[in-house]
């Protein structure tokens, strides 16, 4: 990636995390193992070039976008790498999200394609009918509904060869959707020379990633995480990636970790806390990990070591955004420091600075920023945002950090008051205003709270509304009533009932003294 800044290259993703396995000889490697089987490189390239060749067959072009609401199979990565090989945006998306959400993204994307995975089905189906701009829905894995198309059979008919679509490395590749402060994702445009840079800096050079390894991520492709880890690092040297295209439960997960005996796992810390917490966890001698590590939330110290000690592998622990791609922070193998995130990824610069936009010096906190080859170009079709976060070469993170006087950086929370919840930024204000639409409530406020692993989950301090009286059973109302209009994740995991909310003089409801009270509650 030599010449990556230089216009005249052509460069495309999808040739080279493919083709690179092909002339190195690799073709007959298993590449995936999804539920129904192993793809072998050779067979992937081809299901990558079925999966371009359907796509423009259905009038799709260059830099038009293709939404992608899929579940981790093989179908993931042939149409996300298909899709880049003929120079169409993919947009992966959550799987967890409501009709509502995926209606905002399909209108803001514009994108003119949509394929989802049968079981998705119903979650997008009613916003379908009223899209300005859709053209062409397609089901993966299952018998599609009169109007739409089967993925299956488009495969099928395609042909087997492609010719790439003349893309450079600065080219727009794919697109990821990431929630800001209000609640309202923001499509992150990223670049054809990022997905490799990133297997570069810190895939190879950090986690050590060999041919040999077979990698398994609990997180999903969908995240920026999960799709380095499960995608870009293990094609980027023909190691062999298993994916689970279910929920990842601690039963899930063991099994995956048992059946497939992965050299590399990847989690969040809230997996590592349900995986030891479990019955399910294989012993020590049923599991063959040599790596593992963890991202999109800071990883407590405590879980570090009881995962060390019970299996007798460390994990890595890092910091990586939706902006940045993959992990710009970590810690490395040799040089692990528990309760940090590590130290700066080669490649990448990282400063902190106070309110004044001045670096702080080691030990004060600050706003941690970011310099290097894999920033978003700009969140698509918003401006300011876009201003706000990407300072020329840095770009800022939102998160509040602290360096230690030996180099290593210390998580000290959000800049405002976003929550990450096993890894996913949530909006309080949204959890609020679905806890603000039960009758029962009259107002309510939304906070960070950590659970008995040190991990954060949003908390609901609410006053009812008159003719209403405080219960538990009032309080798994109104969780199953969130719960049926927001993401399953996003529901408030603990309610407290109080007689007012702490408010500003002109009616601000002040977050931070409801975070002093739940403190002075867990030190109780």
């Amino acid at each position: 990636m030599t010449a990556a800044g230089d216009e005249r290259v052509q460069y495309n993703a999808a040739d080279d995390l493919i083709g690179r396995n092909l002339l190195a000889g690799r073709g007959d490697k298993v590449a995936v193992i999804d539920r129904d089987g192993a793809w072998t490189y050779a067979a992937l390239d081809e299901r990558v070039n079925r999966a371009a060749n359907a796509l423009t067959g259905l009038g799709l072009q260059m830099e038009d976008r293709v939404l992608l609401c899929l579940l981790d199979t093989v179908d993931f990565p042939a149409l996300f790498l298909g899709a880049i090989r003929a120079g169409i945006v993919p947009i992966p998306v959550n799987t967890l999200l409501t009709a509502k959400e995926y209606d905002y993204m399909l209108r803001d994307s514009r994108a003119k394609a949509l394929v989802v995975s049968a079981p998705l089905l119903s979650q997008v189906s009613p916003i379908l009918s009223d899209q300005p701009f859709l053209r062409t829905v397609m089901v993966a894995g299952g018998e599609p509904p009169p109007g739409m198309a089967d993925l299956s059979g488009l495969l099928d008919q395609a042909e087997g060869s492609f010719r790439t679509a003349p893309t450079g490395p600065d080219d727009i590749c794919f697109w990821l959707y990431t929630s800001g402060s209000t609640g309202k994702p923001k499509g992150a445009v990223h670049l054809q020379s990022h997905l490799i840079r990133t297997a570069e800096l810190y895939a190879q050079p950090v986690l050590g990633i060999r041919t040999d390894d077979v990698v398994f991520s609990g997180a999903k492709l969908f995240f920026a995480y999960g799709l380095g880890n499960g995608l870009t690092f293990p094609f980027s040297v023909g190691a062999t990636t298993c994916l689970l295209d279910g929920r990842p439960t601690a039963q899930a997960v063991s099994d995956m970790l048992r059946r497939h005996r992965p050299s590399i796992f990847y989690g969040v810390p809230t997996l590592f806390g349900m995986l030891l917490a479990s019955e399910h966890l294989p012993a020590r001698e049923e599991l063959n990990l040599r790596r593992c590590t963890s991202a999109g939330e800071a990883l407590p110290a405590e879980l570090g070591r009881r995962w060390k000690e019970r299996t007798g592998c460390d994990i890595l622990d890092g910091i990586g955004s939706t902006e940045m791609l993959h992990i710009f922070v970590s810690n490395s193998p040799g040089d692990i420091a528990l309760g940090t995130s590590g130290r700066p990824v080669p490649g990448y610069e990282v400063r902190i600075v106070g309110d004044d936009g001045q670096p702080v010096p080691p030990g004060e906190p600050g706003e941690l920023q970011v310099k290097g080859p894999t920033s978003a170009a700009f969140y698509w079709n918003q401006r300011e945002r876009s201003r706000h976060t990407f300072l020329g070469e840095w770009t800022r993170t939102g998160d509040k950090y602290r360096q230690t006087e030996d180099g290593h950086y210390v998580f000290c929370g959000r800049s405002d008051d976003m929550l990450k919840v096993g890894g996913i930024y949530v909006s309080p204000f949204e959890v609020e205003n679905a806890v603000l639409a039960h009758e029962a409530v009259l107002e309510a406020a939304v906070i960070g709270s950590a659970d008995h692993d040190g991990l954060i989950k949003p908390k609901a301090y609410i006053v009812l509304a008159p003719g209403h009286e405080p219960s538990p059973a009032l309080a798994e109302d109104i969780q199953a009533f969130v719960k049926r209009t927001l993401a399953s994740y996003k529901f408030p995991r603990w309610i407290e009932f109080v007689p007012e909310l702490p408010k500003t003089a002109t009616g601000k409801v002040q977050r931070f003294k409801l975070r002093e009270l739940d403190a002075i509650e867990h030190a109780a």
